[in-house]
């Protein structure tokens, strides 16, 4: 079994920053993947960013510049730094995590959320 938590949301203003952190955890062997999604809403939810297994980083457009993703591969963590952020960031932020489970199995897993709100 593998377990994605997300924490670090919250009440922001415009302009200000919050750092989100997305924990793996259980038996896993490897990860080849970690993504940030959102969900404002009304919305579809859409991609943010993600890293790959070798550190490779993909941004939508509307945040880049502003938001950087990184990572902790012996924590299993994933961060988001989310800078200036904008009222039109206001979402639910998810936290994806795919990879390798010990005994070959594959996963693909979510967090339960983390709700961010910027406003004035």
């Amino acid at each position: 079994q593998v377990h994605v938590v997300e924490s670090g949301g919250g009440l922001v203003q415009p302009g200000g920053s919050l750092t989100l952190s997305c924990v793996a955890s259980g038996t896993i062997s490897s990860v080849g993947f970690m993504g940030w999604y959102r969900q404002a809403p009304g919305k579809q939810r859409e991609l943010v960013a993600f890293i790959t297994r070798t550190g490779t980083t993909t941004y939508t457009d509307s945040v880049k510049g502003r938001f950087t993703i990184s990572k902790d591969n012996p924590k299993n963590t994933v961060y988001l730094l989310m800078t200036n952020l904008a009222a039109e960031d206001t979402a639910v932020y998810y936290c994806n995590v795919i990879g390798r489970m010990i005994g070959s199995n594959t996963f693909n897993d979510w967090g339960q959320g983390t709700q961010v709100t910027v406003s004035s």
